[in-house]
Parts: C-alpha cells; sequence; structure tokens
C-alpha cells in the first residue's frame, strides 16, 4: 500500500504541477481580456438571468441546472477544504482563492456557452451536451480522442474520485462524531437515498438540487453571519492579514513545531488549487448539466452558469475562511479541516450550535455533490459507449461506490481524486481555447442585439 500511495503521489505532483495551474488561470485570464472583464460588467444581468423564467429545448430549468451544478460544486471543499488551505497556505490562501474565481467565473461562462451551442439529444430523447460534445461537434473529428479522454475520466472521477468516496466518509464521520450514530448505519441511510434519488434520473436529481441547496446555501451564510457579527471587531484585521499575508510570508504558530513561515508561493499554489477544487472551472463537469437547461440562448446560459463560481468561492468559501481567521484558532490550535471550522463556529456560538450547523450543512452540501456527480458520469458513459443502455448498470455500481465508501481508507481516494480531475480539465481546457473564437463571437452578437433592444425600447418600439 506504501508503494501505491508514493506512486499516486509523485503522480499528483505531476498532473498538478505548474503546466497545469498556468494552464487553468491562464485561460480564464485570457476569456477574462478577450469578454473585457464579462464576469463583473454582467454579473448583476446573470443574476437576474437566474430567476427569469425561459422557454427554450431542455430537459430542466436553467435556475434546476443551476441548482444541480451547484449541488455538484458545494461540497467538502467549500467548509473542510478552506480550512485545510487556510492551514497549509496561511490567510493569504483565501486571497488567491478570489482571484482564481475572478478568471474562473469567465472559464465557467465559455464552459456554460459551449455546452448549450453544440448540445445534441440522445436516443432516450435527452439533451447531451457537455466538453465532450464541444471537443468533437466544435473542433472536429481528428479531436475525437480529446473527447474521449474526458469522457473516461469523467467516469473514474464520477465512481471513484470526488464524486463518491470522499463526500460519503465526510458524511460518515461527520454525522457519527457530531450525533453519535454508527458508521455503518449512516452508510446504509446514505445510500438508500442515493439510490432513490439517482434511479430517478435527472429531473429527480434537478428536483431535490432545487430545494436543498438554496436552502442550505442560505441557512450556512445566515449561520457565518451570526459567527461574524459576534466577531465583528476582528473582521478589519481579518482583511488586513488576508492581504498582507498574500504577498508577503505569514507566520503561522504550529504548536510544537513552533513558528513555520508559509511562503507566498504555497499560498499562491494552495488558494488556486483549492478555488479550482471548490468551484470546478475548468474541470468541465458543469457543462455537462448546463446543456440540459431550457433554453434558447447559448450566451444567457453561460452568464446564469458563471453565477456558480461567485456563490461557491466568494459567497460560501469567503464565509468559512472569514469565520476560520477571525476565530483565532489558525494562529492558537493545531486543528485542520473540518475539525478546525466547527471549532470556528462553535467558539462564537453558544453550546454545540456552531458543530450542528456545520455538521449538517457538509451532510447536505456533499450529498448533493453525490447526486449531482452521477449525472455527470452517466453523460459521460453515455457519449463514450455511444449507448443509453449502460445508464441502469452504470447507477448501480455507482450506488455499490456509495455502500462502501465509509469503509474506505481516504488518502489514496483523495489521491487518485485529484489525478482524474487533472486529467479531465486537460482536454477540456484545450477545447476552450480551440473554440476561444466561437466564444468571443457568440458574446459579441448577443449583446450586440441586447443593444439594438434596448434602443427600440426607449424609441417606444415593441422588439421582435
Amino acid at each position: 500500500m506504501d508503494s501505491i500511495l508514493h506512486l499516486l503521489e509523485k503522480v499528483q505532483a505531476v498532473v498538478w504541477g505548474p503546466p497545469t495551474m498556468i494552464l487553468l488561470i491562464g485561460t480564464g485570464l485570457y476569456f477574462t481580456l478577450r469578454l473585457k472583464c464579462l464576469q463583473v460588467v454582467h454579473l448583476p444581468r446573470a443574476l437576474r438571468y437566474i430567476f427569469e423564467k425561459e422557454e427554450g429545448e431542455g430537459d430542466v430549468s436553467a435556475f434546476g441546472s443551476l441548482c444541480t451544478a451547484l449541488a455538484a460544486t458545494i461540497g467538502t471543499g467549500s467548509i473542510v477544504g478552506v480550512a485545510t488551505a487556510l492551514r497549509v497556505g496561511g490567510p493569504g490562501a483565501l486571497f488567491w482563492m478570489w482571484v482564481s474565481a475572478f478568471v474562473g467565473m469567465a472559464t465557467k461562462y465559455a464552459e456554460g456557452l459551449l455546452a448549450v451551442k453544440y448540445r445534441t439529444v440522445d436516443e432516450n430523447g435527452q439533451i447531451a451536451g457537455g466538453p465532450m460534445y464541444y471537443i468533437q461537434n466544435g473542433m472536429g473529428k481528428r479531436w475525437i480522442w480529446l473527447a474521449k479522454m474526458f469522457a473516461f475520466f469523467g467516469i473514474i472521477t464520477a465512481l471513484l474520485g470526488c464524486g463518491t468516496f470522499p463526500q460519503v466518509n465526510a458524511i460518515t464521520e461527520s454525522a457519527s462524531e457530531a450525533f453519535h450514530l454508527p458508521i455503518a448505519a449512516i452508510g446504509v441511510v446514505v445510500t438508500i437515498a442515493v439510490a432513490a434519488v439517482v434511479l430517478g434520473g435527472l429531473k429527480s436529481i434537478s428536483r431535490v438540487a432545487e430545494l436543498v441547496v438554496p436552502v442550505m446555501a442560505a441557512a450556512y451564510v445566515i449561520g457565518a453571519f451570526a459567527v461574524l457579527f459576534v466577531n465583528a471587531s476582528a473582521i478589519p484585521q481579518a482583511f488586513a492579514v488576508i492581504f498582507e499575508s498574500a504577498f508577503t510570508p505569514h507566520a503561522v504558530l504550529g504548536g510544537a513545531g513552533g513558528t513555520i513561515m508559509i511562503s507566498v508561493m504555497t499560498a499562491m499554489r494552495t488558494g488556486f488549487a483549492r478555488g479550482i477544487y471548490t468551484n470546478e472551472a475548468g474541470l468541465g463537469s458543469s457543462p455537462i448539466v448546463v446543456a440540459a437547461a431550457k433554453t434558447k440562448s447559448c450566451v444567457r446560459q453561460g452568464l446564469i452558469s458563471m453565477t456558480s463560481v461567485f456563490f461557491t468561492t466568494i459567497i460560501i468559501c469567503t464565509m468559512t475562511g472569514i469565520v476560520v481567521i477571525t476565530s483565532g484558532l489558525l494562529e492558537t490550535s493545531e486543528l485542520d479541516g473540518g475539525l478546525l471550522s466547527n471549532a470556528a463556529f462553535n467558539a462564537s456560538l453558544p453550546g454545540d450550535i456552531g458543530m450542528y450547523m456545520v455538521t449538517i450543512g457538509l451532510i447536505f452540501f456533499s450529498f448533493t455533490t453525490i447526486i449531482g456527480w452521477c449525472y455527470y458520469g452517466e453523460r459521460c458513459l453515455v457519449y463514450l459507449f455511444n449507448s443509453v443502455k449502460y445508464i441502469l448498470p452504470y447507477k448501480m455500481v455507482y450506488i455499490a461506490c456509495i455502500a462502501v465508501a465509509p469503509f474506505l481508507s481516504l488518502k489514496p481516494i483523495w489521491l487518485l481524486a485529484d489525478i482524474t480531475n487533472a486529467c479531465m480539465a486537460f482536454p477540456n481546457l484545450i477545447g476552450l481555447l480551440g473554440l476561444s473564437s466561437v466564444v468571443i463571437a457568440e458574446t459579441k452578437a448577443f449583446f450586440k442585439e441586447e443593444r439594438e433592444k434596448d434602443k427600440e425600447k426607449e424609441r417606444g418600439i415593441a422588439p421582435t
């Protein structure tokens, strides 16, 4: 086992090395510049579109598509991952998470636009879309190998990576610690709940996501605001230390280990990696469900899609990070991951309210990630085999993975998840850059038409 772990660690270091990080951040920066900071200029419009009903071809509403994408994105990374990033990279890691989210919104916009533009229909009459389709249909048949590479690693990630094992383990461990329940019993409940949802298909997954995601996200943010209200006097200093340590070495007290100087590069690398993991911008996962949205405009859906990065990293992850920093536990304790988040919320709330709030949030966030990733893997499978006949066997295997997850060691699973994520990102980013001219042309055409509509309204002419 040690030799396998050592091999996985070496592969992880290679696939998540500087070239991959530069490609991820560089792609987002390229689209940010070419689209003239669209993620800032048109964010209000994108937020408005979320709540405006639009008719068009698709399997679920635009809101349902966004909620399903958020369901698969807001998971352990938003709570456990942020605390881990702060422990490894210092408070400055949160700043670099914001940077990754800023450029990642432009990447997510491009993904959503292309997903809708190049979507198709499978033999069951369901929408099929995502990186594998926009690579093949947009770049041409000579790039099919790249599309198949994405689909293959998408299935592996769903079954063996961040879609199943880490999420289930987070649910069982946190619920066991907080509510003193047997891990086996928790595993059975989670398995039955997942089966009940995923066997119902995308519409079932979307309905659950529409119900759970907004409620849990709002509850988590409200709880975080309650903690920050108590720690209000520490907030200005928290932001000061975030910006300061993003560009200068920051000292973190490490118990017996004394003072550990965290380098600027460590903060940057940790922040970028954790930010990308939490919002999945560039990985190519969320375009799979974005393609299923009922819409007539690929640009409109791209704008809605980019808000998922805003909600995930700018809102949820920031709340977690500020709570941890203002608690003071980052400098005065050796706690890490979920334990650090639990303790930070608990420190400012009476009784064990903070622990229960974080635990319940982690359970629901992880559960929605599980059901969202089941759909991602399913669509990759349909593309890879060009058939829907393997969907039910795939779901049975997926449910079986959920059942055994509570009893597996996490370290090799996390390493495998990191590796397969990078292997998904590479073909997707190549596809985005290869089709960048399409993204830019569609964007220009859409906003030109919108400006003409606005002029007609000003002149009192009903738009055609």
